[in-house]
């Protein structure tokens, strides 16, 4: 049973950030967070472990981004628990969504949360990133926390259409990771302000370089 409180507090914050949602949504995402408070238990799917944490860094955190996605197709690269690619997802059922991860315990579980949630926009696939050959390239790869910028370019940038936007959400604005990456491609650093969260989040927005074109 959902607390009134968890209720509030995702009211508030999805406020605070302008994010819209219908109550199908609000009802699912805290469905969600019972889900993975249950499977939590047996399946150790992330750190945190209260639920009134789980909705500033987990719901509130994937929610801060939605005005940085870009076209149709959205790829969440190492998506583990399904984040922030469900939360994003039933924000945004106009959109399709592929979750991706390597880890066959946490597909596992997104396969089961999407299904218990009745999410038909968003497909599961357990594969290594730089092994995902997708019959159709993304208009938007995001990341949570899955590594360096020079790597998720290195292992994921195969999966970006021409004019992809490649979202790597952050802690601290990675300078120097922005620095090492190879030319030809162009880094800009979004601060965030999430909710409940006091630590720093930024989202470091990546597209390729169109040659010829003025920096």
């Amino acid at each position: 049973m959902i607390s009134d409180d968890l209720r509030a507090q995702l009211a508030r914050g999805c406020a605070r950030l302008d994010v819209n949602l219908p109550a199908a949504a609000e009802n699912a995402l805290l469905d969600f967070v019972t889900l993975l408070v249950k499977w939590n238990a047996a399946y150790n799917l992330t750190a945190i472990r209260v639920p009134t944490d789980m909705v500033s860094k987990h719901l509130l955190d994937s929610l801060s981004v939605l005005p940085f996605l870009r076209g149709k197709r959205i790829v969440d690269v190492a998506s583990g628990a399904g984040l922030p690619g469900i939360p994003l997802a039933l924000s945004c059922p106009e959109r399709h969504f592929v979750l991706l991860d390597s880890n066959g315990k946490k597909t596992r579980f997104v396969t089961h949360t999407v299904t218990t949630l009745g999410l038909r926009n968003v497909e599961v696939v357990q594969a290594r990133a730089e092994d995902y050959r997708p019959a159709e390239l993304f208009a938007t790869v995001i990341s949570r926390a899955f590594a360096s910028l020079f790597d998720f370019m290195r292992l994921a940038g195969h999966l970006g259409a021409p004019d992809a936007s490649f979202l790597a959400m952050k802690g601290q604005p990675p300078a120097d990771e922005v620095q090492a990456l190879p030319a030809g491609f162009r880094a800009t650093v979004h601060p965030l302000a999430v909710p409940g969260l006091e630590a720093r989040r930024c989202v470091v927005e990546i597209q390729k370089q169109v040659p010829g074109a003025e920096c």
